[in-house]
């Protein structure tokens, strides 16, 4: 894959893959949401695995036994690290912000731009919230951007989502 965005030396990621297994089937509104916050993740992202080889990176995400997997490698194919989290500490914050989505989904549809505009600024509050705990959860292991930790906490959710 081709390095895109800023030059931004060796730490940042150059592919993101969602195991297949953990993934459902999504409706169109949700594989949008995956779609774009891949690209945009590829577009400018800052990531560091600290104390380990130096990137740029591979990140594969998967949920297994109800805890998020982060398998990282180094763009030329070496084995970085392994990271294992458990979901329960997201579980309200998904919760509520897939709810959020629902609405706005829907709003975006048949409301007014100033009705719309409220329920995006909800939105936005769990979606901070959300990878506030990502980045605290991984503060001693991984270094990364509020951009980043945004996007990546979208790809939580796309594993989380049944709907």
């Amino acid at each position: 894959m081709t390095e895109r965005g800023p030059s931004r030396g060796t730490q940042h990621i150059v592919d993101v893959r969602l195991d297949g297994a953990s993934l459902s089937v999504s409706n169109p509104d949700i594989a949008h949401e995956r779609n774009v916050a891949i690209y945009d993740l590829l577009e400018d992202n800052a990531f560091d695995v600290l104390g380990k080889e130096a990137g740029p990176y591979v990140l594969t995400l998967s949920i297994s036994e109800n805890r998020l997997v982060l398998d990282i490698a180094t763009q030329a194919g070496r084995p970085c690290t392994v990271m294992i989290l458990s979901l329960s500490p997201f579980r309200r914050i998904v919760k509520d912000y897939f709810l959020v989505c629902e609405s706005y989904f829907s709003a975006i549809k048949t409301l007014a731009p100033s009705q719309i505009e409220a329920i995006d600024m909800g939105r936005r509050s769990l979606h901070n919230e959300g990878s506030e705990i990502l980045r605290a959860r991984l503060k001693d292991k991984i270094e990364m951007d509020d951009n980043t930790a945004r996007r990546l906490f979208t790809l939580i959710c796309a594993l989380h989502w049944r709907g």
